[in-house]
């Protein structure tokens, strides 16, 4: 009997496709569980509910049983008679001690001999995900809303229109099956794609996973390879899935924002490939959440870790997406914070270190940092105790700095900051009356003696001037007469500020020295280790950018003027 005919198409691979249990991938997949991982894994298979994509291989005839134990004699696996009797099979194995081979041999080579489904697959990598957090690297992105173009003349020529709506505060509505329908129409018809969505256990957020292979076919063929020899007729053999890739998405409970890891191949692939389809799945997830006259675009949040907690607790459904560091103690969510810092108390909650904060205990400091009765008899040595209030001190900055964040138990880690500091060289009015000075001295020496200036005495003056009008309101008056009007929303008064501020920036960068220094600190909780190093007073808190406390939710950013360029709070 011929095959059936397969044809190229442009819908997804089912999920009751299944896969060669001989496939290096395959065997991957199963064999990087735990042994307790793959039995409850197995047990979710056997769930009456599963059968349809799960269904495992059984007698066809009960009755017929004498018969069919000669079929099977040889065997080392015989198939079982009913879903019951497996159940019972793997439950006993759950009780007993045993190997992982033993599982995944009995899985491939008895009871799924048939194959693995797509469906089963993808269980298998979300088990191994939630097993082991850290082996994704996720980046956030944030939804906007585009606006809507007034004339058709608005639009360019290629039809786009990509203008942010900055006031809105619209999230899209979200449905599974729409936004699949719509991201499948986005796919290259050479690429077939395998969507399974789940929702993970204690984290408020919908997890697509996104299986990806090179081939026009929904059918077998797509999971299979064709080969022949010279000698030999041609026959179909299990492919390595060498180029299937696979992406994950989460969307989080009531966030606009998106979580985008980093594509995993089952073979060697070059950066560039991976990139690629995250740049393809990144274009076509707005696409897929746009409606007539409702479009929306992405954004990256330059938020990148493996910690899918802390992208929950930065740019999540909680009050704390911007409310970091210090800021935390006003967006409190657990329980006893609910009831003490509702919006509906008039009483703020009291931050550390402000005239109304209770006093820390110093018994329980004692409990916490170790320190007993000893230290309480060498407290009449005045060194001692200065350096007992400098730690006491310490702790309190670090607390007021920190709040309840950044611990090194909360689960939150981010592992690696990077940034780059662009702010100019700090100048005082000394170094400028002492360029002077050289300048007057030098022109009395022969030019061979005379050291290089490092800046004139003209951009001297000019830098004094801004400051002595950023220190005194009234001269800035003074030199600007124009400002004394009230008439604030003028567009001449207006433009006359813009141009004098950007001539007065312009002079300061004529011989500011703005240094590129680049800092990168890596850790299992980078936040953590800051803050330890706060209390060691190894860094000084008070005097310590905000940039240093996470409070800004970013891993990657330019600081200027001393704060990450471009953060806008939440974002809304």
């Amino acid at each position: 009997m011929a095959p059936p005919l397969s044809l190229p198409t442009t819908a997804r691979l089912p999920s009751s496709l299944r896969v060669n249990p001989s496939n290096p991938s395959v065997i991957k997949a199963l064999s990087r569980l735990s042994r307790p991982s793959l039995l409850s894994l197995v047990l979710d298979w056997l769930d009456p509910n599963n059968q349809s994509l799960c269904p495992p291989f059984l007698r066809e005839n009960a009755s017929d049983e004498e018969d069919e134990e000669d079929d099977f004699a040889g065997d080392l696996y015989p198939p079982a008679v009913s879903l019951e009797e497996l159940r019972e099979l793997y439950s006993d194995m759950q009780t007993r001690k045993g190997s992982r081979r033993e599982v995944v041999d009995r899985i491939l080579e008895g009871d799924w001999r048939q194959g693995l489904s797509l469906y089963q697959l993808a269980m298998a990598d979300l088990q191994y995900l939630y097993d082991h957090p850290g082996t994704l690297k996720w980046a956030c992105f944030q939804i906007q809303r585009l606006q809507t173009p007034d004339h058709e003349d608005d639009v360019d020529a290629d039809g786009r229109y990509d203008k942010i709506d900055r006031t809105t505060m619209h999230v899209p509505r979200f449905h599974p099956s729409t936004f699949l329908q719509n991201l499948q129409a986005e796919v290259l018809p050479d690429v077939k794609a395998h969507y399974n969505f789940d929702r993970p256990k204690g984290l408020p957020l919908l997890l697509l996973r996104i299986f990806v292979l090179d081939s026009p076919y929904n059918t077998d063929l797509a999971v299979s390879a064709t080969s022949s020899g010279s000698s030999a007729p041609r026959t179909r053999t299990a492919t390595s899935f060498d180029a299937s890739r696979t992406i994950y998405v989460a969307f989080p409970d009531a966030s606009p924002h998106i979580f985008v890891s980093k594509s995993q191949s089952a073979g060697p692939t070059t950066q560039g490939e991976t990139r690629s389809l995250r740049a393809l799945v990144v274009e076509g997830i707005p696409k897929a959440l746009s409606r007539p006259r409702e479009r929306y675009a992405l954004r990256p949040v330059n938020l990148n870790t493996k910690n899918l907690d802390a992208m929950l607790s930065l740019r999540g459904p909680g009050r704390s997406n911007a409310a970091a560091g210090g800021w935390g103690v006003y967006a409190g969510d657990k329980a006893a914070d609910a009831r003490t810092h509702s919006p509906l108390n008039p009483l703020l909650p009291t931050p550390p270190l402000s005239d109304d904060a209770e006093p820390v205990n110093d018994e329980q400091e004692e409990k916490k940092t170790g320190v007993g009765s000893g230290a309480k008899k060498r407290a009449w040595d005045p060194e001692t105790a200065e350096e007992e209030k400098r730690r006491k001190r310490a702790r309190l900055v670090a607390r007021a700095r920190f709040g309840d964040n950044a611990m090194m138990d909360d689960g939150k880690g981010i592992e690696r900051l990077d940034v780059l500091v662009e702010d100019p060289y700090p100048i005082s009015m000394r170094d400028i009356e002492d360029d002077e000075n050289h300048i007057d001295a030098n022109h009395s020496r022969p030019l061979s003696h005379r050291p290089k200036p490092r800046r004139s005495g003209i951009d001297a003056s000019l830098l004094r001037e801004a400051e002595e009008e950023n220190d005194d309101p009234d001269a800035r008056t003074r030199n600007h007469p124009e400002e004394i009007d009230d008439s604030l929303d003028s567009p001449t008064i207006a433009t006359r500020r813009r141009e004098r501020d950007r001539d007065q920036d312009g002079d300061r960068d004529k011989w500011t020295w703005r240094p590129r220094v680049r800092l990168s600190f890596h850790g299992p909780h980078v936040f953590a280790g800051i803050r330890q190093l706060v209390e060691a007073g190894v860094i000084d808190g008070a005097r310590m950018p905000g940039w240093m406390t996470g409070e800004d939710g970013v891993t990657r950013g330019v600081v200027r003027n001393g704060r990450i360029a471009g953060f806008k709070g939440s974002g809304l």
